[in-house]
C-alpha cells in the first residue's frame, strides 16, 4: 500500500498522504515515507518549493491511535515503542524544518493532534475555509504535549495553552488570527491557490532561500544580539554569492537576473 505519493510539477515537490480512510494517521509507515521522501527531496537541488496534503476528507488527523493501543502488549506496558514512536515523529517535523526548500501544508478538512503539529511545523500553510484545527488529545485523556512544542513557536502561549487544555477545535478563520494559516481560499480552489504560492517561492533564487529558511529556525532560538551576529555572517555568505551579485546588477540596470 502506498502511504504517501510525490508528484513534481516543475520545481514543485507535491507530497500527498494517501491513508484517507485513516484520514491520513502518522502511523509507523507513514512516518517512515515522510523522512525517507524527505531525505531525498534535501538533496534534489531541481525542487525549490514543497506542498504536503492530504488524501481524502481531511489533511492528517495525527497518530494512530488503533497501532499505539497495539505497542501495549510489551512487557514495559509499551514505554519503549511510545518513545521511538515520538521521537521518530519529532525527526519527520525536524526535517521539514531543516529542509532546505520550503514546505506549504496545504490543509483542508481536519488536522488534529499531531496532524496539527504537523500543519504548524511546515513553513506556511494554505488552508481552505472548511478547514478545522485542534490538540484535542486532553478529550481522550492524552495531553497533546509533544504537537504543544509546534504549536506553541507557531501561535500566542495562552491561545496555545487554552485550546490544548479544552480540547476544542478552532476554524480556519480563528487559525489564520492566531498566526497559525497564512491565507485562506475556497475549498475547491485550494490546490489552485497552493501551486501558485509554491511557484512563487520556487521562482526565488533558491541559494537565497536556503540561506534565509536556515538563518530563520536558527536565529528564532538565539538573544537579539547574536542573532544579529549570526545573520550578519549569514547575508555576508548571501552577499558573496555570484547569484545575488547578478541579482542586484540586474535590478539596478533594470533589466530581469541571469541566474545559472
Amino acid at each position: 500500500m502506498t502511504l504517501l505519493t510525490r508528484d513534481d510539477d516543475g520545481a514543485v515537490a507535491h507530497l500527498t498522504m494517501t491513508a484517507p480512510a485513516r484520514l491520513n494517521a502518522l502511523s509507523d509507515g507513514m512516518l517512515a515515507a515522510l523522512h525517507e521522501t524527505l531525505d531525498q527531496i534535501a538533496t534534489d537541488q531541481s525542487v525549490r518549493a514543497v506542498i504536503l496534503s492530504g488524501a481524502g476528507k481531511a489533511f492528517c488527523a495525527g497518530h494512530d491511535l488503533k497501532e499505539m493501543q497495539g505497542k501495549r502488549q510489551a512487557p514495559d506496558g509499551g514505554a519503549a515503542a511510545f518513545k521511538d514512536l515520538f521521537d521518530r515523529c519529532a525527526a519527520v517535523m525536524h526535517r521539514i524544518q531543516t529542509l532546505p526548500q520550503p514546505v506549504i501544508a496545504q490543509v483542508h478538512g481536519l488536522a488534529t493532534a499531531a496532524g496539527c503539529q504537523l500543519a504548524a511545523t511546515c513553513d506556511m500553510v494554505m488552508a481552505a475555509d472548511d478547514a478545522r484545527f485542534g490538540v484535542n488529545g486532553v478529550n481522550i485523556g492524552l495531553f497533546c504535549s509533544t504537537p504543544m512544542v509546534a504549536l506553541t513557536r507557531a501561535i500566542p502561549r495562552k491561545a496555545a495553552f487554552e485550546i490544548l487544555t479544552t480540547g476544542r477545535f478552532i476554524d480556519a478563520q480563528e487559525a489564520q488570527s492566531l498566526g497559525l494559516v497564512n491565507k485562506i481560499v475556497p475549498a475547491e480552489t485550494l490546490s489552485d491557490a497552493t501551486r501558485e504560492l509554491a511557484a512563487t517561492v520556487a521562482s526565488k533564487l533558491p541559494a537565497a532561500v536556503r540561506y534565509g529558511k536556515a538563518a530563520f529556525y536558527a536565529q528564532a532560538e538565539m538573544m537579539t544580539r547574536d542573532a544579529y551576529a549570526f545573520t550578519g555572517d549569514v547575508i555576508v555568505q548571501n552577499m558573496l554569492d555570484a547569484d545575488t551579485d547578478e541579482g542586484i546588477q540586474a535590478f539596478l540596470e533594470k533589466r530581469s537576473p541571469d541566474w545559472e
